[in-house]
């Protein structure tokens, strides 16, 4: 039986896949982050000149699906890798963006808390 899947797991398996080949030193934040812009660029491309409506489609093609599932891959790869990188948490990191943005976006009705915490 495989083991589940957990980021800790994928950022490991990613380090020694890149550790086996030696691509460590090219593994800089720079290069991840550059590596990682052009990886979201070729899923937006995916996406490019869909309507709205074609684009909530896109996974109803089989050939486009495996595209869209193999860009997502190399854009979350990369951002893993960056994170390892970086000794940034990205769950941790999501986590407090989330809480950040539920005090700067309250409810429609809600008042946004004081400034000072």
């Amino acid at each position: 039986m495989t083991e589940p899947l957990d980021v800790a797991g994928l950022q490991r398996r990613l380090a020694e896949f890149a550790a086996a080949r030696d691509w460590q030193p090219y593994h800089t934040p720079k290069n991840l982050v550059s590596a990682l812009g052009v990886e979201a660029a070729e899923l937006q491309e995916i996406f490019q000149w869909l309507t709205p409506e074609e684009s909530a489609r896109v996974m109803d093609d089989a050939d486009t699906a495996a595209r869209v599932r193999d860009e997502v891959a190399d854009v979350l790869a990369y951002l893993l890798q960056l994170c390892e990188v970086l000794g940034v948490d990205p769950l941790a990191a999501l986590d407090a963006k989330i809480d950040r943005n539920e005090r700067r976006f309250p409810r429609p009705g809600e008042r946004p808390p004081p400034l000072s915490e």
